[in-house]
């Protein structure tokens, strides 16, 4: 496997096990309940940690098909997310999401960054990276 697909699938490995363990911080040491959203997205990010693992360890560039889809369908969620969070007009109109309502701000951070825009900018890399790798592997055959 050439050294830009096994960097790339490094990279996503890093990424979504960061995006995990920030997730599992805030929910098991912070105490953050997640709502029904945050589960959505982390039903999306989580399996890519345990995909890139073997697939690295397999030298298999083509989980980026699967890593691509997983990314921006959970890209959109969090988008979706952060959006009902941000923008008055959908936070008004935002369906009931549970014990925890997804309209909520655990953080807050320079006023912009919530856990949800968290989530995006990893969905975001990965996404971006897996693009990257599907045009690698298309330009060797």
């Amino acid at each position: 496997m050439k050294k830009k697909l096994e960097n790339s699938l490094l990279f996503i490995w890093i990424v979504s096990l960061v995006a995990t363990l920030g997730s599992l911080y805030f929910s098991e040491v912070r105490g953050y309940t997640p709502c029904e959203l945050c589960w959505y997205q982390r039903i999306l990010m989580y399996p890519i940690v345990l995909m890139t693992t073997i697939a690295y360890i397999q030298k298999n560039a083509r989980i980026a098909l699967t890593t691509a889809v997983f990314s921006v369908v959970g890209g959109f969620i969090s988008l979706y997310h952060y959006g009902i969070q941000k923008i008055d007009f959908l936070s008004a109109n935002a369906p009931s999401c549970g014990q925890v309502p997804c309209t909520g701000q655990y953080i807050n951070w320079l006023g912009f960054i919530t856990i949800p825009f968290l989530a995006l900018t990893a969905f975001i890399l990965i996404a971006i990276t897996s693009f990257y790798m599907l045009k690698v592997l298309k330009g060797e055959k």
